[in-house]
């Protein structure tokens, strides 16, 4: 009789023991996943903030080409080939390891994905390219807010993403908070472009398109991530933005030639306010800043969700107005305060429920712990030895 006991016993400290070892390999997860993601919302705020910026200062001081300004924002990739090499001989082994186990896409279906991804992407970069130009940048981001509204609705059509209360109410507050700058009587353009109100129109709706195409990309990423890529590594994102990086940069590249403003390249720079060597940096911070900016973008698609990347993407809305308001001194007018106000409230709606859907997330796998547990000790009772 005592032996039984003995075993029992030591069986309930093994048990602790290795609770003890889990929660705590589970806390450290849990942390480093967290700092992961807020190091990466912090260089999309950073970049995404720079890279408008200094798309704003081409046009500013002498810049007119929608494709170049487009092509900066897809043509840095090729600085991420040797992050690529490094990752590719880290990953070597696991590689190997999950050969046997998962069948991976064939070449055609990744080719198909990446023209896919590249062509959306570069048209996406093309509108918001137009918009820029037309529009104070100041309006242009309040403008951009209105991509988490069209993640939300691509998110529910293509990834089952839940359409609640709090996300309705989000959506129709960045909706009105866009529609309001229509009526706004803003004559502060940015540079060399009309300032009629009929261009403004027009750099309203590339920007209100392209921000719908950008969410749609961040959308069918996230799904390709879950049903074709699979394996959610840094590599897997690294590839992901080289290939759609390079069919996009191949798609404005025929539109830079076929339009004829490559002829203007070399006077554009001659004429450039701020001298060629500023053209040449300028270009260069901007292409950079792009492509870190994607890095993180993709990061948190993958961690987390398209949705939740479109919302931190979506905390730069009060943030680039007010470093429009301080580098460019552009005029902040009344409806501009509500637009961003609106903006904001409609970022802090969708932010609740992300906060209602963790505490469910917590609630739900505690309770399944329990279940767990529960079952665990009643089939230990069945089988315990009268």
């Amino acid at each position: 009789m005592g032996e039984p006991q003995v075993e029992n016993q030591l069986n309930i400290s093994f048990e602790k023991e290795a609770n003890m070892v889990n929660n705590l390999t589970s806390w450290r997860e849990k942390y480093k996943r967290w700092l992961e993601i807020g190091f990466n919302s912090l260089l999309i705020l950073i970049c995404l903030s720079t890279a408008t910026l200094l798309g704003e200062l081409y046009y500013r001081e002498g810049g007119k080409s929608t494709w170049m300004n487009s092509l900066v924002q897809m043509v840095g990739f090729p600085i991420l080939f040797p992050i690529l090499l490094l990752k590719k001989r880290e990953e070597n082994h696991d590689d190997h390891t999950h050969k046997n186990n998962i069948n991976n896409p064939s070449v055609w279906m990744f080719l198909s994905v990446y023209v896919f991804l590249g062509f959306l992407l570069g048209g996406s970069c093309i509108l918001n390219a137009v918009g820029l130009l037309h529009l104070p940048v100041s309006t242009f981001s309040l403008i951009s807010a209105s991509q988490l509204g069209f993640n939300a609705l691509f998110s529910f059509f293509l990834n089952s993403q839940k359409i609640t209360t709090y996300i309705a109410n989000s959506i129709v507050l960045l909706t009105i908070s866009s529609i309001l700058l229509v009526f706004q009587p803003d004559d502060s353009s940015s540079g060399g472009s009309s300032k009629e109100k009929g261009y403004m129109l027009i750099g309203f709706i590339c920007t209100l398109f392209g921000s719908a195409g950008y969410a749609l990309l961040l959308s069918a990423t996230e799904r390709i991530f879950r049903n074709i890529m699979r394996k959610r590594t840094l590599k897997e994102v690294m590839k992901v933005v080289i290939w759609q990086s390079f069919f996009a940069t191949c798609a404005i590249l025929i539109g830079l030639f076929a339009s004829g403003e490559w002829k203007w390249i070399k006077t554009e720079m001659q004429e450039y306010k701020l001298g060629q060597v500023s053209y040449v940096m300028t270009l260069v911070w901007n292409a950079l800043t792009w492509q870190i900016y994607t890095i993180g973008l993709l990061s948190l698609i993958m961690k987390v969700s398209a949705l939740f990347a479109n919302v931190i993407t979506a905390l730069s809305v009060p943030l680039i107005p007010v470093l429009a308001l301080i580098v460019f001194n552009e005029k902040m007018s009344g409806v501009k305060v509500i637009s961003m106000i609106l903006a904001i409230w409609g970022f802090l709606s969708y932010g609740y429920q992300q906060y209602l859907d963790e505490v469910k997330l917590k609630a739900d796998l505690s309770k399944a712990k329990e279940e767990s547990e529960v079952s665990l000790v009643e089939s230990g009772m069945k089988h315990r030895p009268s």
